[in-house]
C-alpha cells in the first residue's frame, strides 16, 4: 500500500460487464491505484437511476474498505461512460479531484448542465481534467475540442490533452494509460487573477440575461420571457439560481388564468 494511501479511479464503461481491462492491471499497480467499476451501468442504463448513483456508491464502498487518499480520488470512463464521468466530476468536485475522459466528452452549458455556483467554483479550483482520445478517432477528437472550448469559457483551465497516435475508438494501451494517469495526478493551481476576472465576466453575463427576462415580464412580454428563461436555464443551469427560480415564479403569477 502506498504510504499516503491508495489512489482510486471510478471507471464508467459503455458496456455492462464489471471488469478491469486486463492490460491495465500492472499500470494501476505501479500508480498505487484501485480501479472500481460496476455491472449494468453501460450506455443503455439510466443516467440518474443507475449510472450516477452506482458509480458514487462504488467510490463510497471502496473508500470504506481501503485506506484511500481522499485527494487522489478520480473518475473516468470510455466513450459514453466518459461523458457520464464528466457529469459526475462536475457535480461532485468534493469527491472527485480529477476526471479522465477517454474518447467521450460534452459541452458544458449545452449537453452538460452547470451545477450551483459553489460546486462550479470548487471544480474550477481543484479538479484536473485529462482528455485522452485516439488521434484516428476524429469524431471524438472534434467533440473534445468543443468540450475544451466550453471549459475555457466557464473558467476551467487545469486541462491536459494526452492523445494517442495510431489509435481509433479503442481502449488505451498500457503505456498510454500510464502517461494519462501521470497527467491526471499533476494538478495545476489556477491563476487567481485570471480566474477572478473570468468569474466576473460570467457573473455579468448572467446578470444581464436574467435582467432582460425580468424586464420582459414587467412589460408583459410573457412569451418572450418564457423563451429567454428556458434558454438561460439550459445555458447557466445552477449558476442562475435562485434568481431563475424567482423569475419562473413571477412568470407563472403574471400568466393569465387558464379558462
Amino acid at each position: 500500500m502506498p504510504p499516503d494511501g491508495y489512489a482510486l479511479l471510478v471507471f464508467v464503461p459503455p458496456w455492462n460487464e464489471a471488469s478491469v481491462p486486463a492490460a491495465w492491471t500492472y499500470i494501476l499497480e505501479r500508480h498505487g491505484m484501485i480501479l472500481v467499476t460496476a455491472a449494468n451501468i453501460g450506455n443503455d442504463a439510466s443516467l440518474l437511476d443507475r449510472r450516477d448513483p452506482v458509480s458514487l456508491l462504488a467510490a463510497s464502498n471502496v473508500m470504506a474498505r481501503y485506506r484511500v487518499n481522499p485527494q487522489r480520488v478520480y473518475v473516468g470512463g470510455f466513450s459514453g461512460g466518459s461523458r457520464v464521468a464528466l457529469r459526475l466530476a462536475l457535480g461532485y468536485p468534493d469527491v472527485f479531484h480529477g476526471v479522465l475522459l477517454e474518447a467521450g466528452s460534452d459541452v458544458l452549458g449545452q449537453t452538460v448542465p452547470l451545477p450551483p455556483r459553489a460546486l462550479l467554483e470548487q471544480f474550477q479550483s481543484s479538479t484536473r481534467i485529462v482528455y485522452f482520445t485516439g488521434l484516428q478517432d476524429t469524431a471524438h477528437q472534434d467533440a473534445d475540442k468543443q468540450s475544451r472550448a466550453s471549459l475555457r469559457h466557464w473558467c476551467i483551465d487545469d486541462v491536459d490533452v494526452r492523445s494517442m497516435p495510431w489509435t481509433g475508438h479503442d481502449l488505451a494501451e498500457p503505456a498510454a494509460l500510464d502517461r494519462a494517469l501521470i497527467s491526471l495526478e499533476t494538478h495545476r493551481a489556477p491563476d487567481a487573477a485570471k480566474l477572478d476576472a473570468c468569474r466576473a465576466r460570467v457573473a455579468h453575463d448572467i446578470d444581464q440575461a436574467l435582467g432582460q427576462i425580468g424586464t420582459a415580464i414587467a412589460n408583459g412580454q410573457l412569451d418572450s420571457a418564457k423563451q429567454q428563461l428556458e434558454n438561460a436555464d439550459q445555458r447557466y443551469g445552477g449558476l442562475a439560481t435562485p434568481r431563475s427560480v424567482e423569475l419562473a415564479t413571477q412568470l407563472q403569477r403574471a400568466a393569465p388564468p387558464t379558462p
